[in-house]
């Protein structure tokens, strides 16, 4: 049987109230971990199955084909300074370059910190049921009592368990983005080298 919208509306509202005031936060931390998370996925996307050595040479010869990826971008932006004969190409190569590092490593720092503090906020919800649930067995009403307990108990656990569901699978996919972000950063580096090598080659007086 399909859930309605309705359904699912009231089933997230009853999951906010029962685990209490880090459930927005929790939330707010989740939507931005995801967003940057898919903004990650979506620049660190893997290039065409091939080396740098044949990917210079394929944009060499196919100096208007469309690049699918960073590096292919960062091969074009090369080769085309390299073609126009430019002194001190590593100067220039860096300051392309930069512009790409940067943008790699963007939303890094923010998704790993949303990972480390999710189950803190977690934590802290915990900490704040416990404090109801004994605030209740203080209590000299019976009722009020079972019902302080149950509340407080639900409310550390659900808070616990919403902290770790937003920082488990976000560790998972920030180490894997962060592997390709790495092999990125040294397939940019191993472009340059191989540039300005080739550069210097070009220029160096032929003696007969």
């Amino acid at each position: 049987m399909p859930v309605s919208l309705h359904e699912i509306t009231l089933l997230i509202k009853g999951l906010f109230s029962a685990g209490g005031y880090v459930m927005p936060p929790l939330l707010f931390c989740a939507l931005l971990l995801w967003y940057g998370l898919g903004y990650r996925y979506w620049t660190l996307k893997s290039s065409r199955t091939m080396s740098i050595h044949d990917m210079l040479d394929y944009y060499s010869r196919n100096a208007h084909q469309s690049p699918c990826s960073i590096v292919e971008q960062a091969v074009q932006q090369g080769l085309a300074l390299r073609n126009k004969g430019i002194k001190n190409l590593r100067r220039f190569l860096d300051e392309i370059f930069y512009g790409y590092l940067k943008e790699i490593r963007r939303f890094s720092v923010m998704t790993k910190t949303i990972v480390v503090i999710s189950p803190l906020l977690g934590l802290l919800g915990t900490v704040i049921g416990m404090i109801e649930t004994f605030d209740s067995l203080g209590s000299m009403s019976l009722f009020t009592q079972s019902g302080g307990i149950a509340g407080g108990i639900s409310q550390a656990l659900i808070s616990t368990q919403t902290g770790l569901a937003v920082a488990i699978p976000g560790m998972l996919l920030h180490s894997m983005l962060h592997k390709k972000q790495q092999k990125i950063e040294r397939e940019l580096l191993q472009i340059r080298e191989l540039l300005c090598v080739h550069s210097a080659a070009l220029t160096l007086p032929s003696h007969h």
